[in-house]
């Protein structure tokens, strides 16, 4: 959530960081909300002199009790009841324009980076680099939604009968290659200085505001509506809100966390060739990594992130690219996104497998996540987090790029956790 004194004091900032992002009427939003912000000032200068007030007379009285002069002291208790009478009506009108300027605050999406590219859609994003030689197959290669069947590794129709589309089920080797890769990305976070958590797999209404989920995604997630409770779309749910209301020491910073769970998301919309197969699921496993660091180091940190994830891409021996996300595609509360895409050969284009973001202050404000500086003043923290990685893609690329005519030849690095070195 934006801080209102940034609005106030850096409105034409905002105003043109919200256009970066294609937010349609920024400039009559942020009107309105530094509106409501002074009505809600000026209402809270006169709630508190009439109580000041109340509270001043309040000792008069019993001065007057004291030395006996109850008729004018009479007087005054009528002025004090008509005072909070007053107060208690101003106090009822504040509650509702606060109420009006969360909501209205909760609307507005982060402000992007300086560094982030202008544009409207995927197509402007910034290829950062490209690393890796993309394989030639052999003639008759397959997609991955062929391969799965061909080796009977994953059942679609299976998860179909269970639960529904974009639920499959995991079987003999395509099990033991989805709990290999998340055995291996957890031993390499906690390599890399990460501490591993098994975070719920199900927030309170208070978490998914607290990291910009709701209201933002509220029709995208699955929602148990008789306890109010939400199934997680990420790991960076559960993991970020763990330092809700929380001032972290400034010598336990910067905090890494890394976890793997089931994501669940409902992909409303969802058609066409992006979602065969494997491509876009309902229900996938991914392993995530989540940061919390001092502001002026949360960008080197962003960095750091982005260079882990692509070096497990490296270590499975996927060709990748990583893209700075342009205005237009970056998500509700990223400041700065980096998406990493693996190539998939079969398929002939790009498959996002991770992106990496700093949200600044924007989560942190949400969660009141602070530290206290040199002098003893209380600031937000910065946030990061990024996926390390997801599977649904990351196992479409590795059976369509590494298939042969006798099986499927796995990255070396999952050799000792997969217990075979081919599929088929």
């Amino acid at each position: 959530m934006l801080q209102l004194t940034v609005l106030r004091e850096q409105t034409d900032l905002v105003v043109a960081g919200l256009n970066k992002k294609n937010y349609k009427n920024a400039a009559e939003e942020v009107a309105a909300i530094l509106d409501l912000d002074q009505q809600r000032r000026a209402l809270q200068s006169e709630h508190d002199d009439l109580q000041a007030k109340a509270n001043s007379i309040s000792k008069e009285i019993g001065i007057m009790m004291k030395s006996g002069e109850r008729d004018k002291a009479e007087s005054y208790k009528a002025e004090t009841t008509e005072l909070k009478q007053k107060a208690k009506a101003l106090s009822e009108q504040l509650s509702t324009i606060e109420e009006d300027l969360q909501k209205a605050l909760y609307k507005l999406p982060n402000l992007p980076h300086e560094s982030v590219p202008a544009g409207r859609t995927s197509e402007d994003n910034e290829v950062v680099l490209e690393q890796g030689e993309i394989p030639e197959l052999y003639e008759g290669a397959l997609p991955h939604w062929e391969l799965i069947q061909k080796y009977d590794i994953i059942d679609f129709e299976l998860g179909n009968k269970i639960t529904g589309a974009g639920f499959p089920v995991y079987k003999k080797q395509g099990a033991r290659l989805q709990r290999a890769l998340i055995n291996f990305f957890l031993d390499e976070a906690m390599k890399a200085g990460y501490i591993e958590v098994q975070p719920p797999i199900m927030v309170n209404e208070a978490s998914g505001y607290g990291t910009g989920q709701l209201p933002d995604k509220d029709g995208q997630m699955y929602h148990a509506t008789a306890d109010n409770l939400y199934l997680i779309p990420t790991a960076e749910v559960p993991i970020t809100n763990m330092y809700r209301d929380t001032i972290v020491p400034v010598e336990q910073l910067p905090v890494k966390n890394t976890g793997h769970t089931p994501c669940f998301r409902r992909e409303a919309g969802s058609w066409g060739a992006d979602v065969r197969g494997l491509n876009r699921l309902h229900q996938f496993d991914k392993v995530e990594i989540v940061q919390i660091s001092l502001p002026e180091k949360s960008y080197e940190a962003l960095e750091e992130m982005s260079s882990y994830i692509q070096s497990l891409l490296q270590k499975l021996e996927l060709p990748y690219r990583v893209l700075r996300l342009c205005g237009g595609d970056l998500g509700f509360t990223a400041a700065l996104t980096y998406d990493m895409e693996v190539y998939s050969t079969a398929q002939g284009r790009w498959l996002e497998v991770s992106s990496a973001s700093n949200f600044e202050t924007y989560q942190a404000n949400r969660l009141k996540l602070r530290f206290k500086n040199d002098s003893g003043k209380t600031q937000l923290l910065h946030t990061l987090n990024g996926s390390a990685l997801a599977l649904p893609r990351i196992v479409a690329a590795i059976l369509e790029n590494n298939q042969t005519p006798d099986g499927i030849n796995m990255p070396k690095v999952l050799h000792p956790y997969l217990g075979f070195e081919k599929i088929g």
